[in-house]
């Protein structure tokens, strides 16, 4: 670079300009970079692999996850009641929770899943597989029987589920994954003002009666039912209001909103949560969850507890004066 005849310094000083922009970037990068080095579990900037781009996914291995994604994104169709394979679930999809097979931003996708298992989870008091985890899922949110974990159906859906955090360092989990946790609210979600909500927002897709809608072929919901025989029963991780209402938040009404736009407020899916887990639907025998009652979340709608709380404001909320009172004997323990 060089002066012009007449002495501009305009390009010297464009030039000093652009440098100093390109050097703060890799400055910025290589900053981003040594924190997630240093702290594994910040935020990761994740998306979902696709599969017409993964040129690295061939033969058997891609056709065994392109059948997993199958069986996610049509898990009735293989285990409905009249599923080709067996009749063993509700009728409704994995995809019906796990959105766009279990990929979408805080869609309840399985992100973390891969990295984060197997793991020891308190509900069981045991170290699980995915394999556990998803037979956790055929009997509750699908209230149904568990699969072969040998068979050639649980490994393709353990395969896609494994294909699709496979750029997830072990051990973290990104921003975005599963489902979001909002803010508890300081009175107790109110399930006849979520009734409200429900008829104007819900009842179009999901039926005035919580039954859903059947897919045009007919064994397979298009929209899950919400409550009722055919729904998920009591001992699904979306029965506790804290997991359903951050669902509600990030995704419903379908397709009206997301994690950028949010359709409704904290106060309006924690309401939407009450109203629709107050409604009848099939019990799970929970006997054994939860071997060490001090474990039990928050939000876990069924007793015995430690802290001496009812079921009603387990399930419903204020939750501030639970976690104050556990955090005061945990501090008297010690």
């Amino acid at each position: 670079m060089y002066l012009t005849p007449k002495g501009n310094w305009f390009p010297v000083l464009l030039l000093l300009a652009v440098a100093a922009v390109v050097t703060w970037k890799l400055e910025e990068a290589s900053l981003k970079q040594v924190k997630q080095q240093a702290h594994p579990a910040l935020p990761l900037n994740w998306q979902a692999p696709s599969l017409y781009l993964d040129y690295k996914l061939e033969g058997p291995e891609r056709e065994q996850v392109i059948y997993g994604e199958e069986l996610i994104t049509h898990t009735s169709r293989y285990f409905g009641p009249t599923g080709s394979i067996a009749p063993l679930t509700n009728g409704m999809n994995c995809q019906n929770c796990h959105l766009d097979a279990g990929t979408r931003t805080w869609g309840n996708n399985y992100g973390a899943v891969a990295a984060t298992y197997p793991k020891f989870r308190d509900r069981s008091g045991t170290l699980e597989t995915i394999a556990k985890r998803v037979n956790d899922c055929f009997e509750r949110s699908l209230n149904g029987s568990p699969i072969d974990t040998a068979g050639k159906e649980m490994q393709a859906i353990v395969s896609y589920i494994k294909w699709i955090g496979q750029d997830v360092p072990k051990g973290t989990k990104p921003e975005g994954s599963g489902i979001r946790e909002l803010n508890y609210l300081t009175r107790a979600a109110d399930p006849q003002k979520g009734k409200i909500l429900y008829q104007s927002s819900c009842q179009s897709c999901h039926g005035a009666s919580g039954e859903g809608l059947l897919s045009p072929n007919g064994n397979e919901y298009a929209y899950p039912p919400l409550w009722g025989p055919h729904s998920y029963n009591t001992g699904a991780g979306l029965y506790r209001l804290s997991r359903f209402a951050g669902y509600i938040k990030d995704n419903m009404p379908f397709n009206q909103s997301s994690h950028q736009s949010p359709a409704l407020t904290d106060e309006a899916a924690w309401d939407l949560a009450a109203f629709v887990n107050s409604q009848p639907r099939p019990g799970k025998d929970l006997q054994k969850d939860w071997p060490d009652i001090s474990k039990k979340p928050i939000d876990h709608p069924f007793g015995p507890y430690a802290d001496g709380f009812s079921e009603k404001q387990h399930k419903y909320g204020p939750f501030d004066p639970i976690i104050a009172a556990r955090k005061s004997a945990a501090q008297k323990k010690n």
